[in-house]
């Protein structure tokens, strides 16, 4: 599988959607590695189990959109990608930059690495 920049960007929309659809736990359970890890702008770290039992629980954001996405190739199986997200939840607003790190598996596209850097403080 090409790790493209139109490849990563339609992972990246998945997430979101199932961050909207409260089904983060069960999407990013299945995309992540086993050993990968979260590091959000609370300063939160999250293994991969924290991800997979408790997104789904997570309030559901309303909308979001992603921009200027920049693809980083690392080497013939793994590459970062680096976009601008803003995101409403009700009355609340969210903007970060995110960095995604994704990995071939036995053929299969898995995210290693995200990690969020807020832009709004």
């Amino acid at each position: 599988m090409v790790m493209d920049l139109n490849t990563l960007l339609g992972l990246e929309r998945q997430g979101w959607d199932s961050l909207c659809e409260q089904r983060g736990g069960t999407f990013y359970g299945e995309l992540m590695t086993d050993d990968a890890v979260m590091v959000l702008v609370n300063g939160m770290i999250m293994d991969q189990p924290t991800i997979a039992a408790s997104m789904n629980d997570a309030p559901p954001w309303d909308s979001y959109q992603i921009t200027d996405p920049q693809l980083i190739p690392l080497n013939d199986g793994a590459a970062t990608l680096l976009y601008n997200a803003s995101a409403r939840r009700g009355s609340d607003n969210f903007e970060a930059l995110m960095t995604s790190t994704y990995v071939l598996v036995d053929g299969q596209i898995r995210m290693k690495l995200y990690q969020q850097t807020t832009v709004t403080h």
